[in-house]
């Protein structure tokens, strides 16, 4: 054989070798890609209208992976941001939500609560009702539209700083809606903020409207613990500027003799703390969900 053709044999061959080995990666990839797209929780973005505020808000959901696969109904747990927060700003800032939410075989909804809405239904503001939002439009808004187990006990709520102390608010006042609630690093004592976060325009300032922000601070409104009994879980950071607030309601329940998880660690007022106490709070809820469905 003529030397020009053994030399177009030998690179015909070592082409084909060589695309051989490329498509091969090129399918393990694809493999890859297509295991991870298909096999992992699902991200909704919806709009919740408000009939109490006459607009409508931005609501992330988050799906586990058995939900496309199952027909069956899932517990719920409800997560809040914080002050100057938004609807988007857990599942940006903490992807892993849909690795917690195939872990638990959970729904996970992130609505929306304003920059500075304290989740209240404001005195002093008739357009600002948040309490209402989260308490009873959103839930329904969920229950119609997913399919939830509806009922208290598998419910759940939680939030960071604004949305701590919102958790606790909305699931002491409305115990027949919620069965488990939490709060990560919540302003629980709204006193101990003073004018700072806009809380003077949600319940008015601190010498004429006093009793508004006794009655509206959780550290006071756990002296009325429901009837119908609350799974509770409470931490916050040694480092973080809430963190002897969320002593004090902690001996305060103590006193009280009103059941709770209280953990405080290293850590301050930031996401690195959040992200890691998020996954504790979910466990707990799981947990409770696990032993509600014994009863």
């Amino acid at each position: 054989m003529p030397h020009c053709l053994k030399n177009k044999s030998m690179c015909h061959y070592v082409t084909m070798l060589l695309c051989g080995k490329k498509l091969t990666w090129l399918l393990i990839w694809v493999w890859v890609f297509l295991s991870i797209d298909t096999n992992a929780a699902s991200v909704d973005t919806v709009s919740v209208y408000s009939n109490a505020m006459h607009k409508a808000f931005k609501c992330v959901v988050i799906k586990p992976d058995s939900y496309k696969k199952n027909k069956v109904q899932y517990p719920v747990v409800y997560l809040l941001h914080g002050y100057d927060g938004w609807y988007s700003n857990w599942i940006i800032r903490e992807p892993k939500l849909k690795d917690y939410a195939d872990s638990y075989d959970i729904l996970i909804v992130c609505p929306d609560g304003g920059k500075s809405s304290w989740y209240l239904d404001s005195p002093l503001d008739p357009t600002m009702k948040y309490e209402t939002y989260i308490s009873t439009e959103v839930p329904e808004y969920i229950d119609k539209h997913y399919r939830t187990i509806k009922n208290r006990k598998a419910r759940a709520i939680t939030g960071l700083s604004m949305g701590g102390h919102g958790a606790l608010f909305i699931a002491f006042r409305h115990p027949q809606i919620f069965g488990a609630c939490g709060s990560i690093s919540g302003l629980t004592d709204l006193r101990s903020a003073g004018n700072k976060y806009e809380l003077s325009k949600r319940i008015g300032d601190t010498i004429q409207n006093a009793d508004n922000w006794k009655k509206y601070s959780v550290i006071n409104l756990v002296e009325k613990y429901p009837r119908d009994s609350l799974a509770i879980i409470i931490d916050c950071g040694t480092g973080d500027q809430f963190y002897l607030i969320n002593r004090q309601l902690h001996e305060k329940m103590l006193q009280l003799k009103i059941p709770h998880d209280y953990t405080e660690r290293p850590g301050k007022h930031e996401w690195p703390y959040w992200k890691n106490s998020i996954q504790y709070h979910l466990l707990f809820f799981k947990n409770y969900f696990r032993l509600r469905e014994k009863e």
